[in-house]
């Protein structure tokens, strides 16, 4: 490993807390079994195509006796977008690998699934695993985006652990990465290969929670990272008196991270992608609201302001959704218009090939209004799922250029008459592989954990779980979640597949009230705060505090 920096030399010493059942007698736990489960929706479907996992109980962890337990080889990989803790995770593994038998070994699969597929791997010794604990990043064994969805890549799995004699796989994801653990455990149930499959519920846009799964590990590392720097920028814009910044955080299918950090510094104006869904509002109506903001705030002095606009809000507007679906359907892998889109050369061959197929006259109104280079980009590659890559329609800067061209408007009207000068800002890959948080630091350490005592209780199909985590460590609780419990069926690629549910915000939650009964307040004055960096040494509340809207969530 390359040197270090005095930091990272100091967080190597930090030892991360487990909860109390862990403590007790390390891995070896009881499992108290819950009532049967199923899936969230498509219940007889789900149940269909997964019949030798379906239906699992919840397990909750009591204190168990000590056993001796036959030596076991384990796989581990990361899987998908980088996330602060993946490190712990894998440490927290190995030691609760190593506490349920001294000669157990893990295996880490490098480059995510692929890794597993082709067989690349390195053994995790004490020495390297050490040299890893509580830093960020996913370098250890890196991670990797290929599906696990055929036949054959699941026998070319089958094949390379028993060559390797390994007999337990776990998989370090989000909801993709979890459906791909999903369907795997299945598969190497239904065909009796002897493998154990567990999850651990990974990514920062905190799409992955549940009532079991409060959230997703290095949400708490990340938007603290966005939140300082949000509230850099505030300061700063304080101070100048004389721009308008527009942040993009990242956050495709959930406004999470955007409502996380207006909870964390008070904004002038935050977007939350959900509730522009349930109002319906259009693409106008946003920038009306955020250029009214603008005025009023000018008729006061006040020429400088923040707007947090979330990654994916662009496809929650009704009629900019509506026509990234049809988008997604002429361009979709195997399809005869995907084939003749794919075959063009230029982007303007491209725009105007779209532009021709899309039926609906308002649909295709909304395409021919936008930038030419919010076009190209909605037409760009797409991501695995046969999706728009929304991290690379730059959205902050369609709302700034849009507000501009509004505050213009009424400039010529007299209805407006202030300075109006914008700085646009994307937040995303800042914060994906900073160094863990504290509470991060001890949840995804004891994430490892809990996997490792799942697998020494022979179980398999099952997310590794950590409860009450809005309370301090000694009151955390461990189990499993049933993989299956999370599917429902979705459209991805033009055809209906199983995956994990992506958990919306809730706006009738009380993250989203608190903020909605606040946010009047934010944009008429300046009520920004500014969170400061990640605090790692000092007094707890400082330290260890959770995301506000884990605390809220669970007050």
């Amino acid at each position: 490993m390359p040197s270090i920096s005095a930091l990272q030399q100091a967080r190597a010493s930090y030892e991360p807390k487990l909860p109390p059942v862990l403590l007790q007698n390390g891995p070896f736990v009881d499992a108290n079994l819950g009532e049967p489960t199923e899936s969230v929706d498509d219940q007889g479907t789900i149940k269909g195509l997964f019949p030798n996992t379906y239906g699992l109980p919840v397990i909750q962890f009591v204190p168990g006796n000590q056993k001796e337990l036959p030596p076991i080889r384990v796989g581990v990989i990361l899987s998908g977008g980088q996330a602060p803790g993946g490190h712990n995770v894998i440490a927290g593994l190995f030691d609760g690998l190593k506490g349920l038998n001294e000669d157990n070994e893990l295996y880490g699969f490098l480059g995510g699934p692929s890794g597993l597929i082709d067989g690349e791997y390195k053994a995790l010794t004490e020495e390297i695993v050490d040299e890893y604990r509580n830093t960020g990043g996913f370098d250890l064994i890196c991670s990797g985006r290929t599906k696990l969805d055929t036949e054959e890549k699941f026998e070319q799995v089958a094949a390379n652990c028993k060559r390797l004699g390994v007999s337990a796989l776990v998989v370090i994801g989000g909801d993709d990465s979890n459906t791909n653990a999903c369907t795997l455990a299945e598969y190497m149930a239904a065909h009796d290969k002897g493998i154990q499959v567990i999850g651990c519920p990974k990514t920062i846009d905190g799409d992955l929670r549940n009532e079991q799964i409060e959230v997703s590990f290095g949400f708490d590392t990340a938007t603290k990272v966005y939140s300082e720097l949000i509230g850099n920028i505030m300061r700063d814009a304080n101070s100048a008196r004389k721009y308008w910044h527009f942040i993009k955080v990242m956050g495709r299918s959930a406004s999470h991270i955007a409502l996380e950090c207006a909870l964390q510094t008070h904004p002038t104006a935050c977007i939350i992608s959900e509730e522009v869904a349930e109002k319906r509002q259009t693409l106008g109506e946003l920038v009306d609201h955020l250029a009214d903001i603008v005025r009023k705030r000018a008729a006061a002095g006040m020429n400088f302001g923040i707007v947090i606009i979330p990654e994916g809000l662009i496809e929650f507007i009704p009629e900019v959704g509506v026509l990234m679906g049809e988008i997604n359907e002429l361009v979709a892998d195997g399809s005869d218009t995907g084939a003749e889109f794919q075959a063009l050369d230029t982007m303007d061959e491209k725009i105007a090939f779209v532009t021709e197929r899309i039926d609906d006259e308002n649909t295709r109104g909304v395409f021919t209004s936008l930038p030419d280079q919010i076009q190209a980009q909605l037409l760009g590659d797409r991501d695995p799922h046969g999706n728009v890559q929304v991290s690379k329609i730059e959205t902050e800067k369609l709302f700034a250029g849009m507000v501009e061209t509004r505050l213009a408007e009424w400039r010529e009207t007299d209805e407006y008459d202030g300075a109006f000068s914008a700085q646009t800002h994307f937040f995303g890959y800042e914060g994906r592989c900073a160094a863990p948080s504290n509470f991060d630091a001890d949840y995804c350490y004891g994430l490892g954990y809990t996997a490792a005592a799942l697998l020494g209780a022979g179980k398999t199909a099952y997310m590794a779980s950590i409860q009450n985590l809005s309370g301090p460590a000694s009151e955390w609780e461990a189990g499993g979640i049933p993989l299956t419990m999370m599917m429902n069926m979705e459209r991805r690629h033009g055809e209906d597949v199983p995956v994990i549910r992506k958990a919306l915000v809730e706006l009738e939650g009380k993250p989203f009230r608190v903020f909605a009964e606040s946010r009047d307040a934010w944009s008429e004055g300046v009520e920004f705060l500014y969170p400061g960096p990640i605090q790692y040494f000092g007094p707890a509340e400082v330290c260890d505090q959770a995301t506000r809207t884990l605390v809220l969530e669970r007050t």
